[in-house]
């Protein structure tokens, strides 16, 4: 009875969850001609799959494995599952049977049809495998999917994008090489440097050196240095380096609490 009330309540939530998400995914690729729910994480990645549905299955599943052990070991989900998995499931699903993105990834009344049976799917097997599982069990079950989640994520990934960036094009490699070096260096993930490496890259290619390109460009720097002094990059740096640290960037540090 208690799998049963499970069950049924996973389809509920999977269903509307999946819904939203596919439509908000969707609708992000239509903006700003109407408003859109989603995260920019979520279109950049999806961008970067190039509308190839063995790249989306891919991508999600690599976020499926962390999702499910954090689910088995936690009893919660991961933002993942929202953002990551079901979204390009989706997409994943829709084109296995037509390649035109405008058409289905693009579409959201398709993506939120397909969202809402993936979700479904997916919130179904978390709920209820991590329910099933013995409380012995979880913690073994714990060690050896977040390993091999975190490696596929941290290593196979970054790759995998890499390699799509090289194949989008010359400038897209050259800006995905970069600045996904500079993500593994400051952020310990080459896959949001390799994204933006992408989405300049294409716009390049396709706009020029416009305003536009410029300003996503410089944006993306600024993003960088950013990031890189408020994770004490800097200092890490100069430490390695076997170089003193000043005083004044010790005490900026200190002041805005970096």
């Amino acid at each position: 009875m208690h799998i049963l009330i499970i069950l049924i309540e996973s389809i509920i939530i999977g269903g509307l969850v999946g819904f939203a998400a596919g439509i908000g995914a969707a609708r992000m690729f239509n903006a700003p001609t109407v408003q859109a729910l989603g995260a920019f994480r979520t279109l950049g990645e999806m961008n970067a799959a190039e509308g190839d549905a063995a790249s989306h299955f891919s991508f999600g599943l690599g976020f499926f494995f962390n999702a499910w052990a954090s689910t088995v070991g936690a009893g919660a989900f991961t933002q993942d599952v929202t953002h990551r998995v079901i979204p390009n499931w989706a997409a994943a699903a829709l084109l296995l049977r037509n390649k035109n993105v405008e058409q289905t990834m693009h579409n959201p009344k398709k993506m939120g049809i397909a969202s809402a049976l993936i979700g479904i799917l997916v919130v179904t097997f978390l709920n209820v495998t991590s329910s099933s599982i013995p409380a012995s069990l979880q913690v073994t079950a714990v060690k050896v999917l977040v390993p091999a989640a975190t490696l596929l994520i941290n290593t196979v990934m970054p790759i995998i994008f890499w390699l799509a960036a090289i194949d989008a094009g010359r400038r897209s490699g050259l800006f995905g090489t970069v600045f996904g070096g500079l993500a593994a260096l400051i952020m310990g993930n080459a896959v949001p440097g390799v994204v933006l490496g992408i989405l300049i890259g294409k716009g390049v290619e396709e706009l020029g050196w416009t305003r536009i390109t410029r300003v996503m460009l410089i944006a993306v720097i600024l993003l960088f240095v950013l990031s890189g002094f408020f994770r004490g990059f800097d200092i890490a740096m100069l430490k390695s380096f076997s170089l003193n640290v000043p005083q004044w960037l010790n005490g900026l540090h200190s002041s805005i609490g970096g």
